[in-house]
């Protein structure tokens, strides 16, 4: 087997079909570990841990110690990140090696369903593979604004490399990739300026979530300008103006150093030869069943490349499940309980149907809510911010949707995950002892809360 792309979708399906016996080949033009660990999920998160540090530090008196003059150096945190990101891309390399995954440099292309070119330094080599799974995942979306080419214009990649904190960074975008990165600069000091052009941010959390965050952001030096339609980029004044309009107060502009293109990604399917084994792309990914098989027979795609959500956990997924068919089992790809994950502070986090989408397609629905303020654990912690939502069936109250914002709740939705992949009820939870003092405990008075029981919510 020969697998296009080792990045989680990729790595992981190497290793589940050595797991199985089969002899596995993965074809990498860049490093093992793909956008999430080199370019994306890693280098932010150990960013935002330095910022959280940096955040409690500042907050000192607050825990009953003081730290005088608490600065952020961005050349050690910048470090910080690259050894951590170096350190685990090591990992999936001694993982390659350890379950003997050969690991081919190079940029792949289908030659035929069975035959894969690798083109490296001018230099061919052809595989020949009975099953060929591509994993090739995604690239930043450039939106077609003029002035997107300006020096001082970058994509999440572009903003890895800064070697400065800009004083004044715009966001195009108020996804998870904008926002963190947004919660990143405002961290060390950058006036922060976020441009949605829906009326809110995080377009595909829970509306209560939205609007609970946006305030959040807001107390902390985040500008919002929601519905709004960036016209223009232009170089102005030794930085970039970023002209804009919204519904209410027409024409506008704003001044950058910096500008981040946070629009979403698209899949990478550039050179790969799909049309020379017949398979057509649908709103540029590559289709597939829910056993992650395209049209051509013994070729697989997975992770970005193909539809869904784009998420280094689902591509993980896929990846599993196209082997376990390659390898004559019977497995299917669901998408019903797929936890997504912003990890601002606080951190937003949600599972299944939110209140909106739940009324739409249940009509009546019950709503538990409880707030970090009233747990002990947080109080402790010095962490109020925020909430746990459900949204259940009414009558057996079956859990629809789970909805968070607040201290780890990017660790807490595991439990809400498990809950609607199980199509278990809020009862259920209820009944589950949660330990005391912790975080989950808001999970199951939100549960009560369906039932207008929570215990410690007055």
């Amino acid at each position: 087997m020969v697998i296009v792309g080792g990045g989680p979708g990729g790595y992981v399906a190497a290793i589940r079909a050595a797991q199985l016996g089969l002899q596995t080949a993965v074809v990498e033009k860049s490093a093992l570990g793909g956008t999430c660990l080199n370019l994306g999920c890693i280098p932010t998160k150990a960013m935002l841990s330095s910022v959280e540090a940096l955040e409690t530090a500042r907050r000192g008196a607050e825990f009953g110690f003081h730290a005088e003059n608490v600065t952020p150096d961005y050349a050690a945190i910048v470090s910080r990140r690259e050894k951590i990101v170096a350190q685990l891309r090591s990992g999936v390399e001694q993982l390659m090696r350890a379950r003997k995954i050969a690991v081919v440099p190079g940029a792949a292309s289908l030659r035929s369903p069975q035959e894969v070119e690798v083109m490296r330094n001018g230099d061919r080599q052809r595989l020949q593979a009975r099953h060929v799974i591509l994993a090739t995942g995604s690239v930043p979306a450039q939106p077609p604004i003029p002035g997107a080419d300006l020096p001082g214009v970058v994509n999440s990649d572009g903003l890895l490399r800064l070697e400065r904190v800009p004083e004044r960074l715009a966001i195009v975008g108020s996804g998870a990739v904008g926002l963190e990165w947004g919660a990143i600069f405002a961290a060390l000091g950058t006036q922060v300026v976020v441009f949605e052009m829906v009326d809110r941010i995080l377009p595909p959390a829970d509306a209560e979530i939205s609007a609970e965050l946006a305030k959040i952001l807001a107390r902390r030096g985040f500008e919002f300008h929601v519905s709004a339609t960036v016209q223009a980029i232009e170089s102005a004044d030794g930085g970039l103006r970023v002209r804009f309009a919204t519904p209410d107060r027409g024409d506008q502009a704003a001044m950058a150093d910096v500008v981040l293109l946070a629009t979403g990604r698209v899949p990478y399917t550039e050179g790969l030869g799909l049309d020379r084994v017949g398979i057509a792309l649908e709103r540029r990914a590559i289709p597939v069943d829910d056993r992650m098989r395209t049209r051509v027979p013994g070729v697989f795609a997975i992770g970005d490349c193909v539809p869904g959500p784009q998420l280094a956990h689902v591509a993980s997924k896929e990846g599993e499940v196209a082997v376990e068919n390659i390898a004559g089992r019977t497995a299917r790809m669901s998408y019903r309980a797929v936890p997504f994950c912003v990890y601002t502070h606080p951190e937003v986090a949600w599972v299944g149907l939110t209140e909106e989408e739940a009324r739409q397609e249940r009509g009546e629905v019950r709503v538990g809510r409880f707030p970090f303020r009233f747990l002990g654990r947080a109080l402790a912690a010095g962490t109020r911010e925020g909430l746990v939502k459900i949204v259940a069936e009414p009558r057996y109250g079956e859990v629809l949707g789970v909805h968070m914002l607040g201290p780890h709740v990017t660790d807490l939705i595991a439990e809400a995950t498990l809950a609607v992949a199980m199509e278990a009820t809020v009862d259920e939870l209820i009944h589950t002892i949660h330990a005391h003092p912790t975080m989950p405990e808001a999970v199951m008075e939100s549960a009560l809360d369906v039932w207008q029981r929570a215990i410690h919510k007055p």
